[in-house]
């Protein structure tokens, strides 16, 4: 037996193998399934979906290092790995990396739209890379509501100050002092109630929602007639109801719909003001 007919029965064990693990994962043998791609591994170590399929047992089991190490070597191995991105980035937010794991699910997400952009990972992905954007616009929130706070305090402190040393002034300037330190301490307040409003949760303009779930955009398409939709919702309605669009019933093809890339951008720069948006009901 040659060097390529060894390879070929090495891989067909480790194939094999791959589906023993997946049957025993489907009966939630989680254990037996990692012992089955582990070997499936030793044989064929170069094969990136061995070490995904590895990975979400692991994740099953909630151990998120041995995750984290699955993922890393699928990406070596093939860096466009959607799952790979996407437990990595699960694995990344336990460990509280918060930025690094919302990099990791954003890749995730532009890899499964463009591989399936109708497929049940996309939703997820965004999802749990909605509810990690969330937890990062907390964070910064409470954080820009403190500084706030405290520069807030440290301005109508001096300006008190500053008033106070005023009332050394002759009698007759007194009242003119004094409403001028309220009109002062009023626009003061203003001004701060102002820099906190973006951080305020409030409605999303409609024309960055689409009108079938009424839910902001995550990827937006325009019809021939001009009308945005999210892009797997639209592909349901063509597939399950028919082929026409749904607000002004003219015939629509799968193939006629376009990205619409101004409402993308204006729904992300939307998102990066208002991070409360992100949060799902």
């Amino acid at each position: 037996m040659g060097p390529g007919s060894a390879w070929s029965a090495a891989a067909k064990q480790a194939e094999q193998l791959r589906k023993d693990g997946n049957n025993y994962f489907k009966k939630d043998r989680f254990g037996a399934a990692i012992d089955a791609y582990t070997e499936a591994i030793t044989l064929c170590p170069n094969v990136p979906v061995y070490w995904t399929n590895r990975a979400l047992c692991h994740r099953r089991r909630n151990d998120w290092l041995k995750v984290e190490e699955d993922c890393r070597r699928a990406i070596q191995l093939d860096y466009s790995s959607v799952k790979a991105h996407y437990m990595l980035g699960l694995a990344l937010l336990q460990k509280q990396e918060l930025d690094e794991g919302v990099k990791e699910l954003q890749k995730a997400m532009d890899l499964g739209r463009g591989a399936n952009p109708k497929g049940y990972m996309v939703d997820e992905i965004w999802q749990e890379l909605a509810k990690a954007k969330y937890l990062q616009w907390e964070h910064a929130s409470t954080k820009r509501s403190w500084e706030l706070q405290c520069l807030k305090e440290a301005c109508e402190t001096a300006l008190r100050e500053k008033h106070f040393l005023d009332d050394s002034q002759p009698e007759g300037f007194l009242d003119e002092a004094s409403v001028s330190n309220l009109k002062q301490l009023e626009a003061l307040g203003q001004v701060f109630r102002e820099a906190g409003e973006a951080d305020i949760p409030g409605e999303v303009p409609d024309y960055l929602c689409c009108k079938i779930t009424l839910d902001i955009f995550r990827d937006p398409v325009i019809t021939p007639n001009g009308v945005t939709y999210e892009r797997a919702v639209i592909l349901d309605h063509l597939q399950k109801v028919g082929k026409f669009d749904p607000i002004t019933r003219e015939p629509l093809d799968q193939s006629q719909l376009v990205p619409n890339l101004a409402i993308k951008e204006a729904v992300q720069r939307y998102l990066d003001k208002h991070g409360w948006a992100y949060k799902m009901d």
